[in-house]
C-alpha cells in the first residue's frame, strides 16, 4: 500500500476556523503528540491543499489536511486521556435546571451558591464536571470562558465549541464584556455613586487565598458602584460593576471602603454580619450579562436571585424591582482609557504567543539564513569596519584613525600620543647574538 492510499484526509470545520495547526491536532487527533506533528511537518507528510505546513500554520474552514497513518508510540509517549464523566440522571437534571437561556454558540446558565466552577484540593462536585449534561447527541462538551467565586451566585456563561470559546475569552480578556453584580454590604457609602480604584495583590501568608490592596506592586484594580437603597445607616443595596478581573476584587474593594459584603467572613470579619435574623451567607449575586456574540448578536441575559438573597431584601424592606428599574448608565467600554489598555494588552499576548509558536515550529536554520547585520566572511581582528588588508594589527570598527598598536586612533582615556600596548623600547624578540 503506498503512503498517498495510507494517508487520511480532513477537512477543516468552522469551529477550527483560524486556529494553528498543532491546535488542530490536539482537538481532532488527541493522540498525536505535538513531537510526532513536528516530525511530519519536517519531513512533508503534513499537506494543507496540498502544499507543506509547519505546526505553527493557521488553518482555514473548508482547508484539507493530509495526515500520515497514525505511529504505534511506545508506552510512555502515549497521551492520558480526560476521562469520560458519567453524570447520573439527578446530575444531569440538576444542571438542566440552571439554564437560562441558549443560542447556537452558548448557554447562560444561573450558578447556584456554594458549588464551585472548577475543580481542585477536595473539591470533586462542581460546574465543569456537570457541563456533559448539556450537550446533546453528537455535539461538543460545553466549554466554561468565566468563573464565579463558590459563594457567589448568578449567570455565568458557557460555550458550546472551541471556537465560541476562543470568541468569549478574548471578550473577557479585552473587557467589552458588561457585567452587574447585586450586593448588600454593611454600612452606607458616603457617596450615592462612585469608583473604587485601588490596587490589588495576594497577601502575604495567605497562600494566594485572599488580596489586599497594594499600591506598590499590586495590579489595576477598578469598581464602579452605585447604592439601589438603603436601611438607615445599616446596609446598603448596591450595584457593582468591576472594570477589571482580579481574583475576589468586589469584596476586596468593598472591604476597603470598609463596606464588606454582607456575609463574607473572609474580607469582612465579625463586622459582614448583620443581626436580626438576616442569612450568613454570601451576598453577592451576578445579576446580569452583557457580551457580543460570535455572530455579531449582543447577548443579554439576567439570573434570578438565590432564596436567601431575595428574603433578606424582603427582610431589610427592599424593593425587589428596584435593581432593574435604575436606568443603565453611560458608560462607554469602547472609550474607556482603561478598556483601551486591557484590549491592546490582550492583543500584545496573542502575537506574543503566535510568534512563541513560530519560533517552536521554525526549527533550526542554518547561519547562513539568519539576518546578523555584518559582511560575511571572517572578520578582521576584533573589529568588523576595515576592509582586509588595511590593518596589519588589532582590528577596529572605525573608520578613521590609525591602526592600533602604531599611533593614536583608539579611543582612550592614556594620554594622546602614548602608544597602546607594550612599550616600543621593549624588544619584542631575542637579542642579536654577539660577534
Amino acid at each position: 500500500m503506498t503512503s498517498s492510499q495510507e494517508s487520511r484526509t480532513f477537512v477543516v470545520s468552522s469551529d477550527d476556523d483560524g486556529i494553528r495547526l498543532d491546535r488542530w491536532f490536539k482537538r481532532n487527533l488527541a493522540d498525536v503528540s505535538f513531537n510526532q506533528v513536528s516530525r511530519w511537518a519536517r519531513t512533508g507528510q503534513i499537506r494543507i491543499d496540498g502544499k507543506r505546513a509547519t505546526p505553527g500554520d493557521r488553518v482555514a474552514m473548508g482547508e484539507s489536511i493530509r495526515v500520515p497513518p497514525a505511529e504505534a508510540k511506545d508506552e510512555e509517549e502515549l497521551r492520558p486521556r480526560r476521562p469520560q464523566i458519567e453524570l447520573s440522571d439527578d446530575e444531569t437534571d440538576y444542571v438542566r435546571s440552571m439554564e437560562i437561556e441558549r443560542g447556537r454558540d452558548w448557554f447562560l446558565l444561573n450558578k447556584p451558591p456554594g458549588l464551585a466552577t472548577q475543580g481542585g484540593t477536595k473539591t470533586s462536585q462542581h460546574l465543569d464536571r456537570l457541563l456533559g449534561g448539556l450537550a446533546g447527541d453528537n455535539e461538543q462538551r460545553p466549554k466554561l470562558v468565566h468563573r464565579l467565586d463558590k459563594d457567589t451566585s448568578g449567570v455565568i456563561l458557557v460555550a458550546r465549541s472551541a471556537r465560541a470559546a476562543g470568541h468569549f475569552a478574548k471578550a473577557f480578556s479585552g473587557r467589552t464584556a458588561r457585567k452587574i453584580y447585586w450586593a448588600i454590604i454593611t454600612g452606607v457609602p458616603s457617596l450615592e455613586q462612585g469608583m473604587v480604584d485601588a490596587p490589588l495583590g495576594k497577601q502575604p501568608g495567605s497562600g494566594g487565598e485572599k488580596m489586599q490592596v497594594d499600591e506598590e506592586n499590586g495590579q489595576a484594580a477598578r469598581t464602579r458602584y452605585r447604592m439601589i437603597d438603603r436601611v438607615g445607616n445599616r446596609a446598603a443595596w448596591v450595584e457593582l460593576q468591576p472594570l477589571t478581573g482580579r481574583t475576589h476584587q468586589l469584596r476586596a474593594h468593598m472591604a476597603a471602603i470598609g463596606h464588606p459584603i454582607v456575609g463574607d467572613a473572609k474580607y469582612g470579619g465579625p463586622e459582614a454580619f448583620l443581626t436580626g435574623g438576616v442569612s450568613r451567607k454570601m451576598h453577592l449575586h451576578a445579576r446580569r450579562l452583557r457580551i457580543d456574540g460570535p455572530d455579531g448578536v449582543m447577548i443579554d441575559g439576567s439570573a434570578e436571585l438565590p432564596d436567601h438573597f431575595a428574603d433578606t431584601l424582603k427582610m431589610l424592606g427592599f424593593d425587589p424591582l428596584a435593581g432593574d428599574a435604575l436606568p443603565m448608565d453611560t458608560f462607554d467600554y469602547k472609550t474607556d482609557p482603561e478598556v483601551k489598555a486591557r484590549r491592546v494588552a490582550a492583543a500584545a499576548k496573542t502575537r506574543r504567543r503566535e510568534r512563541k509558536g513560530e519560533r517552536r515550529s521554525r526549527g533550526s536554520r542554518s547561519e547562513a539564513d539568519k539576518p546578523t547585520g555584518k559582511p560575511t566572511g571572517k572578520p578582521i581582528g576584533r573589529g568588523t569596519g576595515k576592509p582586509p588588508g588595511k590593518s596589519a594589527g588589532r582590528g577596529t570598527d572605525r573608520p578613521t584613525g590609525k591602526p592600533i598598536g602604531r599611533g593614536t586612533g583608539k579611543p582612550t582615556s592614556k594620554p594622546a600620543g602614548k602608544p597602546v600596548g607594550k612599550p616600543a623600547r621593549k624588544p619584542t624578540g631575542k637579542p642579536p647574538a654577539k660577534r
